[in-house]
Formats: structure tokens, sequence, C-alpha cells
């Protein structure tokens, strides 16, 4: 099977539904004649035109307003967003308009639309550059929101996003553009709203989404060295979770550590850990724990960024305290 970037996966999926679907299209800041801001949609424009590939103001508002209104006369726009701290400028859109409109139309309109782009920390980018917002859309009625941790995951779910007749947030990471992994040749859709195990353990669940997946390999491969097999859980979908595949898994390793890079209040953890003490409280052979950023805006230091994240070396301190060693 070949091997290709994250962003290069995400543009596969783009292209592949783009022309499928002459329905669909691209609209964003930098979209078109840069090629992106990442380059998921470098050569986009040559092959579908600027009617398709549409480079916008620096208006988010403006241009996720007009994404809604195309989505309710039966086209399938995607927003692409920076950032999604810039789509706080444009939330209005996405709240008000895109959740809510096949509630308040009766069914009416469905708004089949994707909003994606980068979220939270990408290094030495500031606090206004650099949140996790993930658990504010997921407690949105109306939306579906996509996390996905690898190439091969991405390319199945936005094109799965693109083809659903809800609004889909689907959040990405500066950070991982550049990863590889193996994506077949042919086309696939992965279903939204389903969790995979992608290590299997005895001894602890280990359940995260998107980047901080891979501080959770790098933790399971060095417990693996000292005997703890951590089964770790990609949710991949925040709304709908999978909270059954997460209950099984803790059902048959009695542990559970919840990994995330968000403020600890109201985050995805913590809901995880209401559902599983609420369905498998008898199961658990050591209290639920969490691993969260820290609960201050992100600062510029290397040093503070170290520091505010979740990381391996934390990841295994807390796996270490749940098996009481």
């Amino acid at each position: 099977m070949r091997t290709i970037q994250f962003r290069e996966a995400l543009r596969e999926a783009l292209s592949e539904e783009m022309r499928r679907d002459p329905n669909v299209f691209l609209m964003g800041e930098e979209v078109a004649e840069y090629n992106g801001a990442y380059k998921v949609s470098h050569g986009m424009l040559d092959e579908f035109g600027d009617k398709r590939v549409i480079d916008t103001p620096i208006a988010e508002l403006g241009f996720a307003g007009i994404g809604v209104g195309a989505a309710m006369n039966g086209l399938r726009p995607v927003i692409e967003f920076m950032t999604f701290n810039f789509s706080l400028v444009a939330i209005d859109q996405v709240i008000n308009s895109a959740a809510k409109m096949l509630s308040m139309s009766g069914g009416q309109y469905k708004i089949p639309m994707v909003f994606r782009g980068p979220t939270a920390s990408a290094g030495q980018l500031g606090a206004q550059h650099s949140q996790a917002f993930e658990n504010w859309y997921a407690n949105t009625p109306g939306l579906k929101v996509i996390v996905p941790s690898n190439p091969y995951d991405a390319k199945g779910l936005l094109k799965a996003a693109i083809r659903d007749d809800d609004p889909v947030i689907f959040m990405e990471s500066e950070q991982m553009y550049g990863d590889k992994g193996e994506v077949p040749d042919g086309e696939y859709l992965l279903p939204i709203g389903v969790a995979d195990v992608k290590r299997k353990g005895t001894h602890v669940t280990i359940v995260s989404f998107g980047k901080i997946m891979k501080a959770c390999f790098a933790a399971a491969d060095e417990l693996a060295k000292e005997g703890i097999e951590a089964e770790i859980v990609d949710l991949r979908t925040v709304r709908p979770i999978d909270y059954a595949t997460v209950i099984e898994s803790v059902k048959k390793t009695n542990r559970l550590v919840v990994v995330e890079e968000a403020w600890p209040l109201a985050s995805i953890s913590t809901e995880i850990t209401y559902m599983v003490q609420k369905n498998a409280f008898d199961y658990l052979d050591a209290p639920i724990r969490r691993i969260t950023t820290a609960d201050v805006p992100l600062a510029y230091a290397p040093t503070l960024v170290e520091e505010f994240m979740p990381n391996a070396a934390k990841i295994i301190k807390v796996v270490k305290e749940v098996m009481y060693k």
C-alpha cells in the first residue's frame, strides 16, 4: 500500500468528491492562487477552476454565511478556516445558522456542508492561535465533529463528511499535515461516529483523538517495555461519540485514562468519564484519570508550551498511577 502525507490524503478526498459531484466546491482564504495555506488544495484551482476553488477576503463570518446559503440551495460547500481560532469570527453562522437550520425549518432545509481546518496548538503561536475548540462545537446539537489522527482516517472521514447531509466540523492539525501513513489507491469511506481500537491491550484503556494520539502511542511503547499493555482507542469523532467501543474496552482492561488537548472544564474527557462511570462503574479497578492541557491561555515560551501540553511522559506517569505501580 502506498504512503502519502496527511495533506495529500485530504487533497485526494476533496478532489475525488469534486470530480464525483459538481455541487461540491471549496472556499476559504488562500485556497486557490496560493494552493492553500498548508498546501492541502495544491493544484486544485488548475483542475477545477475559480468557480469551484474560491479565494475569499479575510472575512470568516461572510464566507461562512455564503456557505450556509449555498448549502440551503442544494450545493455542498467545503469551507476552510485557516485555523479554527479564526472560526470564532464566524461562530454565529456555524452555530445559529448551519447547526440549527434543519430544526428551525421543520426539516425543509438540509445543510450539507463541511467546515474544516487546523485546530489547537502548533508550537509557538501564542494564546490567540493555539486553542482547541472540539468540545465547543461538540456541545452543539445539529453538528457532527470529526478529529482524525492519521492520513487513512482523514481521507475516509472527509469523503464521508462531504457526502453527509448535516453540517460537519472537520478538525485537523498544523503539526500533522506532513505526517505520512498508508492510504489505499481505491475509493473508501469511513463511518462517522465509530471509534477505532488502534492498539490492543489488557491492562489499561487510553482514549484520545487527533494529534495527541501520537503521544499515546509513544507512551504505550514505553509502557510495554515494563510489561504494561495499553489498549488505545481513537475516538475519531467527538460528536457523535462512540461510547460503546470505549465501554467495552474498559470492561476488558478495568482502567481508563483519557487524554485530550483541551482545557479541563467541560471537555470531551469529562463526558467520557461520566458515561463510563455511569455504564461501567462495577468494572473499574481504579478511578478514571484525565490528562488535559493546563487551565491557562497557552504562552509563547517553548518551556511553557511543553508544560501546558499532554505528552508521553505525563501519560506514562498517570497510567502507572492507575495501575498502582
